[in-house]
């Protein structure tokens, strides 16, 4: 079986294809490179939470503008991949984002990217998951690694069985 993990975090996308590793056959691909979903059976999307939800060009020029990721190559990162993606019924998909380790703000992009992909046609294997970071430049807070990776085994656990009873 093969999963594709679409990424715009890369640190949580290596522990997660890691995990996923165990029982799947994994390709890590940034989501600027468009990834066709032909031929896989999980689809995982991750990235980082801007202003309540999804990044957009403005929120990731603010964010370089800030020091807090390298000035971006191109504008297409989650949310375009996702306007552009295809009807995706019948694929099994979870989404992760990471955001900052506070009570607010609320928003998430892994939220944001479920309900994209559940409009999409995906079944949805787990719920959305978030992976903190201390401050807006990171790292993540201690654990979250690891959480990533138990996250990972027990997606790949719950895709296995939402793929036998398709």
């Amino acid at each position: 079986m093969k999963a594709l993990v679409v990424y715009e975090s890369k640190v949580v996308a290596r522990v997660v294809a890691d995990g996923l590793g165990e029982a799947f056959e994994v390709r890590l691909a940034e989501a600027r490179e468009i990834p066709s979903t032909e031929g896989f059976d999980l689809l995982v999307v991750g990235g980082p939470t801007h202003a309540f939800g999804l990044s957009r060009p403005g929120t990731r020029q603010d964010a370089a503008r800030q020091g807090d990721v390298r000035p971006s190559t191109a504008d297409v990162d989650i949310r375009e991949y996702l306007d552009v993606s295809p009807m995706l019924t019948g694929l099994t998909a979870a989404t992760f984002d990471t955001k900052v380790d506070k009570p607010l703000p609320r928003g998430s992009a892994a939220h944001k990217a479920h309900r994209r992909l559940r409009r999409l046609g995906c079944r949805m294997a787990r719920p959305p998951e978030s992976f903190k970071v201390d401050g807006t430049t990171g790292p993540l807070v201690a654990g979250e690694l690891e959480r990533a990776r138990t996250w990972a085994r027990e997606l790949a656990a719950a895709g296995l069985a939402l793929r036998h009873t398709a």
